[in-house]
């Protein structure tokens, strides 16, 4: 496996958010984390990354124990974070948010501008932009040039926390075939998001969070289909690409998914 968690609790001041956590990512993996608001999505992504210390478990990456590691340790190893929030720096140009995303390799023989061509590559609309300041950019714009920056960094597991937030819904489906072309490419994928169905749609696993604890875990497609997650997180008594799916405009958008 290329992340392993097992029996991880984290949390904030005095008190644990995520109690006991085991969870796993293979490599070329989209696992998804489903769960309500305050379940402690947010708070297990941080954990693997190193912005929230673990407090009991152990946490391996490619095979070796990393809970102790520093955040920049933790990089140099493959693991890249993309925040909730997209969190890009609004004073800076998008050319120089790229290159932050390669700077823990600075001085290292690497090619910046080739891997910032291959970025570039992926994101045409950002070719244009390159001396704009990121604070301009649409809220898409910025999502965009948030992963664009993880990318920069050439990682091996990509964690993603809520990446489809504030977009509208025609940008929501172009960032979720974004992250499974990702997948496509060999990249392993830890995926926090509140859009249960899109998300389940595109995983390959998915595990189900309740007051930081794994409920649930399966298939993302079987998850989806699961009348017991669908009453809870998907709004609808049935599953949300079958009969009485809901809106039939959301039962089009998941069946293009399903499909691919």
């Amino acid at each position: 496996m290329m992340l392993e968690l097992n029996a991880v609790s984290a949390g904030y001041a005095g008190a644990d958010v995520i109690h006991g956590i085991d969870l796993t990512v293979g490599a070329g993996e989209i696992v998804t984390l489903v769960g309500a608001n305050g379940a402690g999505k947010s708070t297990l992504v941080k954990t693997v990354s190193g912005l929230v210390p673990a407090r009991a478990g152990t946490i391996a990456f490619a095979g070796q124990r990393i809970e102790n590691l520093t955040i920049a340790a933790r990089m140099h190893l493959g693991i890249v974070h993309v925040p909730e929030g997209r969190q890009v720096f609004s004073g800076l140009t998008v050319g120089e948010n790229l290159g932050l995303g390669a700077y823990l390799q600075r001085g290292a023989t690497i090619d910046v501008a080739a891997r910032r061509s291959a970025v570039l590559a992926r994101f045409p609309a950002l070719r244009d932009r390159l001396d704009a300041l990121a604070g301009n950019l649409s809220g898409g714009q910025q999502q965009i040039l948030a992963i664009g920056r993880g990318l920069m960094a050439e990682p091996k597991l990509l964690i993603l926390d809520e990446p489809s937030l504030g977009l509208a819904p025609r940008l929501v489906d172009e960032m979720f075939d974004l992250v499974r072309g990702l997948r496509a490419q060999g990249l392993a994928i830890l995926l926090s998001e509140q859009n249960a169905q899109m998300s389940l749609a595109i995983a390959d696993r998915g595990y189900v969070i309740e007051n930081g604890r794994v409920v649930l875990t399966g298939a993302g497609r079987e998850l989806l289909q699961s009348r017991g997650v669908a009453e809870r997180y998907l709004g609808t008594g049935a599953a949300p690409h079958g009969a009485g799916a809901g809106s039939g405009e959301l039962a089009r958008r998941l069946r293009v998914l399903l499909r691919a």
